[in-house]
């Protein structure tokens, strides 16, 4: 078992001062696998004067010297590759044949891909008598989800280093591990002391610390609506930037002249990634209702095709739930379908086949969805598919946009020509077309409370910046 008894703060490994313990649970075995020291209001207060006062030369590096530590650390994850993959394996139960692909592949491609964009800092542009300089930000706070724990530190790490940015970390409790493996790498590769700081805790008990203190300039959080509205409420009173990426219900509309054992394939497949545990992903199947009947026999079909067990297993496609809390949501849900009269097409609140241990739940395909339905408005956060359907493209645009959410959409149509201007129409952040994937180029970030800012690509760099006017006369 992993034992974590040190905080990263200012270039050193230091003992936190609460005294207190936390246990992370391997969510396929439920057996601890970590035991996480938490951090407290002192740990966080030195975090961030470190942040604080090593802001003052990092900001001041040239562009070559923070892109050549970037691309130092991206080599250095590269070697700790399987570290990596198995933090991921052990805190979240992803099947190990697929881990790398999931989790740690893009991580290392985007240090690279910041590193790039950290030239850009120095870029002035002339206006006639004014220059516009670009400058970092400031201190930032990153508070990170537990579903893609790398993924979503770097998205966020990578582009606040580029900028000049220092960071002040915290992971979800459920998955600290990468993170300290992260930590290990910018001390060998020689990140100036307090760049990165890396505290444990609570959401509920570091969150509010550090989303309120005046010290910090920005803060990024990546979590569920509810608590990205009291992060924006306890940041509110310093004025400082807050970059949110919260809740998704996106809707996938596929028309009638599409290729629908292509479009099916692809919306069943993208549901049951990560055990549904994604939140851009596409929960709600929005088909004509002449396909409707074709459509339900091949997601049935597709869904088959996935293994369901150990993580260790290189046949296995799914793993658990990331806990037993989440299991129990994911339950409520089914079972909250099939009161609302949804029909089961495949799946349930019983424990998946040949699995006797373990947060598990069936990849289930609910039909005869009304948009109205809890299963069809709210996030379920778990391997759960809902197939609504349309009588014309003017409806399904309707149903699609009939959400407090707006993260993610996507549309497979006859061609990308017609896939495209059904996407204008679409209120989210992204649209995915003809089964295409995800992009660091591509702005990730979504409408109404689905947040606000964006991660990744330029844009994403962008909210680490402030644009300063200077006028020659």
């Amino acid at each position: 078992m992993k034992i974590i008894n040190e905080l990263y703060i200012n270039g050193k490994w230091q003992t936190p001062t609460s005294g207190q313990t936390l246990t992370v649970i391997n969510p396929a075995t439920e057996i601890p696998c970590a035991t996480v020291s938490l951090s407290n209001s002192v740990d966080v207060e030195s975090a961030v004067l470190a942040a604080r006062e090593a802001f003052k030369g990092w900001s001041m590096t040239s562009a070559k010297e923070r892109a050549d530590l970037m691309n130092a650390v991206a080599n250095e994850m590269g070697n700790r590759y399987d570290d990596l993959v198995d933090a991921h394996v052990m805190t979240m139960g992803c099947p190990k044949n697929i881990a790398g692909v999931f989790h740690v592949d893009c991580p290392i491609d985007a240090m690279r891909y910041y590193a790039k964009l950290a030239l850009q800092m120095e870029e002035v542009e002339e206006k006639g008598s004014v220059l516009i300089l670009k400058e970092p930000v400031g201190v930032c706070a990153f508070i990170n989800p537990w579903n893609y724990p790398l993924h979503q530190l770097i998205g966020k790490v990578a582009p606040a280093l580029a900028a000049g940015c220092t960071i002040v970390t915290k992971p979800a409790e459920q998955t600290p591990l990468a993170d300290l493996i992260m930590a290990e790498i910018f001390h060998k590769v020689g990140l100036p002391a307090g760049v990165f700081n890396l505290v444990f805790g609570h959401g509920r008990d570091i969150g509010p610390i550090l989303s309120g203190h005046p010290e910090v300039d920005m803060v990024s959080f990546t979590g569920s609506t509810l608590a990205g509205i009291e992060v924006a409420k306890t940041a509110a009173p310093t004025v400082k930037r807050v970059c949110q990426e919260l809740g998704g219900k996106s809707a996938y509309i596929i028309t009638e002249d599409a290729d629908i054992a292509a479009a099916v394939r692809y919306g069943v497949e993208d549901v049951m990634g990560n055990t549904g545990q994604t939140c851009n992903a596409l929960t709600r199947m929005l088909v004509p209702s002449s396909c409707y009947q074709q459509v339900a026999d091949l997601a049935t079909q597709v869904l088959q095709e996935q293994v369901v067990g150990d993580p260790l297993d290189e046949i296995t496609t799914m793993g658990p739930m990331s806990s037993k809390r989440q299991k129990e949501t994911v339950l409520k849900y089914i079972n909250q379908g099939i009161a609302e009269g949804a029909q089961l097409l495949a799946g349930g609140i019983e424990m998946p086949d040949k699995v006797q241990q373990g947060y598990y739940v069936k990849p289930t395909i609910f039909s005869g969805v009304t948009p109205n339905m809890s299963i069809a408005r709210e996030e379920i956060f778990g391997p759960v598919l809902c197939i609504l359907t349309y009588d014309c493209i003017e409806e399904a645009i309707e149903i699609a946009n009939d959400s407090e959410y707006g993260l993610s959409s996507a549309v497979f149509a006859k061609d990308k020509a017609s896939a495209l201007s059904i996407a204008r129409h679409l209120r989210a952040g992204q649209c995915y077309l003809q089964g295409s994937y995800f992009s660091i180029d591509a702005p990730f970030g979504g409408y109404k409370k689905s947040g606000n800012g964006r991660e990744w690509g330029a844009e994403g760099m962008s909210e680490y910046i402030e644009t300063k006017a200077v006028i020659c006369g």
